[in-house]
């Protein structure tokens, strides 16, 4: 007994197919991508200027300390000397109170 397949079924299947084939060249491309094409040559930047390192401080910003440390302190101070110290410490406590802050997903 030989059974008959409606038409309406052959075409769906033949749909399906059309849909596999495509699916199967968009994976083939993925799986294997045309070289990219080469990256233009690198830009040359302006050349940077050094910063300028001062070894004293400005009138200005002699005042501005001053008027600082009077105001935390709360009485006039008689500033001796202003040096700067170079230190990574306030950096290394900036990201730890940073990172501390966080919220960590599995505690």
């Amino acid at each position: 007994m030989v059974e008959t397949i409606p038409q309406e079924l052959v075409s769906v299947l033949e749909d399906l197919r059309q849909q596999v084939a495509s699916l199967s060249d968009r994976l083939a491309k993925l799986e294997h991508p045309a070289p990219a094409p080469p990256l233009p040559p690198p830009v040359s930047a302006a050349p940077v200027a050094p910063e300028e390192t001062r070894d004293s401080i400005t009138e200005d910003e002699l005042l501005a300390i001053s008027g600082a440390l009077a105001a935390y302190l709360g009485v006039r101070v008689h500033i001796r000397q202003i040096r700067l110290i170079s230190s990574s410490a306030w950096a290394t406590q900036g990201r730890a109170s940073i990172q501390a802050s966080h919220r960590l997903p599995y505690s």
